[in-house]
């Protein structure tokens, strides 16, 4: 069984009286063979990068191997690595993606991901309306039609990846994100479980998830059950980024709890947590991202440098 392997200071670093100023998040993804990570390593520290993060994971019995990279690296280099990487993933037979918060750091791209519920998603889009949350929402995705009348609303395209199953088509989930160029992913109660390579093509903390309960107490997909059975008085909300593998650690970005009142019915503690609670806790948790306040530093949550 494989396991993901993460690095520290094992790479050259550049000397530390240079400066970097722009940040990088490399992710490669693809069937498992030698050599995967060394071109990508060399063109990087050939290019003086000095490299913050690397994880690699290689499962043997799936033969898959994944890779992401956070790195600094001068301006003027970025257009010349992603041309480099997109010649090193046609030899590897890899998917590479080269992306840098900074390209778009006024208004990040956001791809938005719903199933049913819609309060979510549309704080999210009421939000950027009203300027309170700086960032572009350029699709949402759905695994079921029922927001696709909401992005007509706010004239957004709606991309439909579900089958006939309300399972989700998870490459083309991929290639919608890619296509939309978003700078980050938010699953606003999107209600299906990312498999392990989606999570590897965009680590580094680009996808952002809102669990309808408080973690790490309340997990699963029953968690206002759950926290009532316990006769719990408070119920909450997370919003937290998505790590390739599970329970790796605290990812979490933002909470938020309102309380229930004794002898108050499961069925209203539903409604006031969906309505009110979840979008509240999603948006902030959003905004902080997008304003660049919190990054995902090695599974953990930590505030951002502003040098």
């Amino acid at each position: 069984m494989g396991r993901a392997r993460t690095l520290h200071q094992q790479i050259p670093l550049a000397p530390f009286f240079l400066l970097y100023p722009m940040e990088i998040v490399i992710t490669a993804v693809g069937p498992d063979n030698v050599g995967l990570a060394d071109p990508i390593i060399h063109d990087v520290t050939r290019r003086g990068a000095n490299i913050a993060e690397i994880q690699m994971y290689d499962h043997d019995e799936a033969a898959v191997f994944a890779m992401m990279c956070r790195l600094h690296l001068d301006q003027s280099q970025f257009h010349g690595l992603q041309e480099a990487m997109r010649s090193t993933a046609a030899e590897k037979r890899l998917e590479i993606r080269v992306w840098s918060p900074e390209e778009r750091a006024n208004k990040p791209n956001l791809a938005i991901c719903a199933t049913l519920l819609e309060y979510t998603p549309r704080a999210i889009l009421e939000a950027i309306r009203d300027g309170r949350l700086n960032a572009n929402p350029v699709v949402i995705i759905g695994n079921r039609r029922k927001c696709e009348g909401m992005a007509k609303e706010f004239g957004i395209p709606f991309e439909f990846i579900g089958r006939e199953d309300g399972s989700a088509d998870d490459d083309a989930m991929v290639r919608v994100i890619d296509r939309y160029q978003a700078d980050y992913v938010v699953l606003a109660r999107y209600m299906r479980v990312l498999p392990p390579d989606t999570c590897w093509k965009f680590a580094g903390g680009r996808i952002i998830n809102l669990h309808h309960g408080l973690l790490p107490s309340f997990r699963g997909l029953r968690p206002y059950h759950d926290a009532y059975a316990a006769r719990m008085l408070t119920f909450g909300a997370t919003c937290h980024f998505i790590v390739p593998e599970l329970d790796a650690g605290n990812q979490t970005i933002h909470q938020t709890t309102f309380s229930a009142q004794p002898g108050m019915k499961l069925e209203e503690v539903i409604r006031v947590g969906q309505q009110h609670n979840e979008p509240e806790c999603l948006v902030e948790g959003v905004r902080r991202v997008c304003d660049r306040e919190v990054q995902l530093h090695f599974h953990r949550v930590i505030a951002r440098s502003k040098s």
